[in-house]
């Protein structure tokens, strides 16, 4: 796992993925945010903590993970990171204004207790905001390395944040301009691993400087038209639900 990570963090400045993710993400949670420049933020899973960067702006963000090597990294870069476990969180209750988990749930046993420990620790009025694969028919060598349990549908990202008490306020597909390419990678690797040996996480390493361009060209064209008309599906979904306040 900590070599998985260290090679997303090699990936996540110049990555098309990586750049997209941010610019679908960045402008909701500005959203969430509504002007406030002071909120606790708990980033649930954070890996090497590269996505605290994103959250920062919006206030104090923490994290914690259960990789040694991950949350070394986050440490010399100065995040600030805890050991932890996201089914059995040790923040307070009511403690956080906005908890995160980006990516991560689709490789978590037990879904539903991750996010009710993240119910639990938001003040009411408090939102999740969460990134999951979506679309069983996408999964592939990157499942499999990084132990993918599960894709998710719209109706059960719904269901995994309504069970948790939470109000669901968006549940949206994001990178339906990568869908097709995606589709046929994601069954060429399929169809060949009875043939092969799935040694390492090809989908996260950065292409050739050509394609990474015009692949990073096409998310953004993607996320500037996602503003005002989102897209009916792609493969991953982007959700945001509220603690009601009483």
């Amino acid at each position: 796992m900590d070599r998985l990570l260290d090679l997303t963090r090699q990936a996540e400045a110049r990555h098309f993925w990586f750049r997209g993710f941010r610019g679908f993400v960045a402008p909701v949670m500005a959203e969430v945010a509504n002007g406030r420049t002071g909120l606790r933020l708990l980033d649930c899973g954070c890996g090497t903590g590269g996505n605290l960067a994103l959250l920062a702006p919006f206030g104090r963000a923490v994290g914690f993970d259960l990789s040694d090597g991950g949350l070394s990294t986050a440490r010399a870069d100065g995040r600030v990171v805890a050991k932890a476990d996201v089914t059995r969180s040790p923040f307070l209750a009511e403690s956080v204004d906005v908890a995160t988990s980006f990516d991560v749930l689709q490789c978590v046993d037990d879904d539903a207790s991750a996010v009710r420990e993240m119910a639990r620790v938001l003040r009411p009025g408090g939102r999740v905001v969460l990134t999951l694969a979506a679309l069983d028919v996408l999964s592939g060598d990157h499942g499999e390395v990084w132990g993918e349990v599960r894709r998710y549908t719209p109706a059960r990202a719904r269901r995994l944040v309504e069970q948790a008490g939470l109000e669901v306020e968006r549940v949206q597909f994001m990178f339906a301009s990568l869908l097709p390419l995606m589709l046929a990678v994601r069954a060429v690797q399929r169809l060949s691993r009875p043939f092969r040996r799935v040694r390492d996480d090809s989908d996260i390493r950065v292409p050739s400087t050509p394609i990474n361009q015009t692949l990073s060209y096409l998310v953004r064209a993607e996320v500037a038209v996602a503003r005002y008309l989102p897209p009916p599906i792609g493969s991953s979904l982007l959700v945001v639900a509220v603690k009601p306040r009483s």
